[in-house]
């Protein structure tokens, strides 16, 4: 029998040099600063043109920035117009006098200078207009670029190419496709694209690894949605900013949450969760409460660590492997409720409720979850977190993944002591399908 042509490993196309050292610091932080240091400009050119009270025009000032970046002014979009922004400007400019005026009413009993806060209305806007043209500026002339691969090389991949070249203004460098080879593609239009298709959607991971694009965009293509689903999970781990361009994108209503590049609108997909300033905050609430919760049930674990120990014997702390976040194997610990004949049945019996071993004592723990208290160990640790997909054993692991679509995904952040599935009674003896849908779902709209 002949062999099969063993499948290309992508290789990174060659990159353009940079001009000059410039490219790599301009903007490197993202816009972020660039916009919020130019409204806090604005504010000191309205004062400077009409002075006014120090104290309340740097309440207005800090009130302002706060608004303005609560209504999503200050993250970097493909597209930037200030007249498209001015609705959302003035919205945060009147939301920011009226706390103010009630501020300065309750704590100093005076009125704020409206005419002063007018000026900085004014003032943001023209500041604004100017940065805008200057990221505009930057972008075109290939000082901020961002590398950027498209899902799919069939007619709408190739529709946002072309604009792609049209629109430098986006920022956005193509670099090539993720694709089904497929003659399918050539539906007679008039391309001359020579951007190279540099793999399949089951080789994301190496093209991520090889190529570190900034950005992907998802046109569909030939790809099956559920590989879609998860080519867009496998770059979590990778700093990319994910897009999708929407069915039926002809007739879409861009939105104030949505991008767009020509007439192509696409919807920007969150970010993972990991990579969200929250998400720190959530590690430091899981130490510091686990460590509170230790001490304030430290009487609770002794007592219940001497009846395990007058029922069983000697070792009350059952240890076991359990998989984690990005597949790594810790050792969960939980109070013995029954001792396992080896540590073959402990990684392979899948359930013991009804176990005939099973002592009062151990039953009750079981019953109301108190054998799972050790874990508060394992949090402070950093093995755990206090809400998240319950870790499961490497044998089963092996099993689910292969049974049940999207199992794996379930691993992109830390297990919890308790999850979105448990909490919607999906524990014991439930279906697995079920839990790993409830914990991608919770992993996709995690929030503080």
């Amino acid at each position: 029998m002949p062999q099969m042509p063993q499948p290309a490993v992508p290789q990174p196309p060659q990159m353009p040099r940079s001009r000059s050292p410039l490219r790599t610091r301009v903007l490197r932080d993202g816009v972020r600063p660039f916009f919020m240091t130019g409204d806090l400009a604005a504010c000191v050119l309205a004062w400077l043109i009409r002075p006014t009270d120090v104290g309340v025009a740097a309440a207005f000032t800090v009130v302002l920035v706060l608004v303005l970046a609560q209504a999503g002014l200050y993250r970097s979009r493909l597209a930037l117009l200030v007249l498209d922004d001015i609705p959302r400007m003035l919205g945060s400019w009147i939301v920011t006098v009226a706390v103010v005026l009630i501020g300065t009413q309750l704590i100093r009993n005076q009125l704020m200078d409206l005419a002063w806060a007018v000026f900085v209305l004014t003032a943001v806007v023209l500041v604004r207009s100017i940065n805008y043209s200057a990221v505009r500026l930057l972008r075109r002339r290939g000082f901020v670029s961002y590398g950027t691969l498209i899902v799919g090389a069939g007619h709408t991949g190739r529709v946002l190419a072309d604009l792609l070249l049209q629109h430098p203004e986006s920022g956005l460098r193509l670099l090539g496709y993720l694709d089904l080879e497929n003659d399918d593609h050539d539906d007679g239009s008039d391309y001359n694209d020579p951007t190279p298709l540099l793999g399949r959607p089951a080789d994301v991971a190496a093209v991520l690894e090889n190529i570190r694009p900034k950005v992907l965009i998802v046109a569909h293509g030939m790809v099956p949605e559920d590989q879609l689903v998860e080519l867009v999970r496998a770059c979590h781990r990778h700093r990319c900013e994910v897009f999708v361009v929407p069915r039926l994108h002809e007739i879409q209503h861009v939105g104030s949450g949505m991008d767009f590049i020509g007439d192509m609108p696409l919807v920007r997909l969150r970010r993972a969760a990991h990579r969200s300033g929250a998400w720190r905050f959530k590690r430091l609430f899981d130490a510091v409460f686990a460590s509170l919760a230790i001490v304030a049930l430290s009487g609770v674990l002794l007592a219940v660590a001497l009846a395990v120990r007058l029922e069983g014997g000697k070792g009350v702390i059952f240890r076991q492997q359990r998989v984690g976040c990005d597949g790594q194997l810790f050792e969960l610990m939980k109070f013995r409720s029954l001792r396992p004949a080896d540590d073959t049945e402990s990684q392979t019996n899948w359930n013991i409720a009804q176990d005939h071993r099973l002592g009062p004592i151990g039953r009750f723990l079981r019953k109301y979850s108190i054998d799972e208290l050790p874990q508060l160990f394992n949090i402070v640790r950093g093995d755990m977190s206090f809400v998240g997909p319950r870790p499961e054993r490497p044998h089963f692991v092996e099993q689910f993944e292969v049974m049940y679509k999207g199992y794996n995904a379930r691993h992109r952040v830390p297990s919890g002591l308790t999850g979105w599935a448990q909490v919607h009674g999906l524990r014991g003896d439930t279906s697995i399908d079920e839990r790993a849908r409830f914990d991608n779902f919770y992993i996709e709209n995690w929030s503080l």
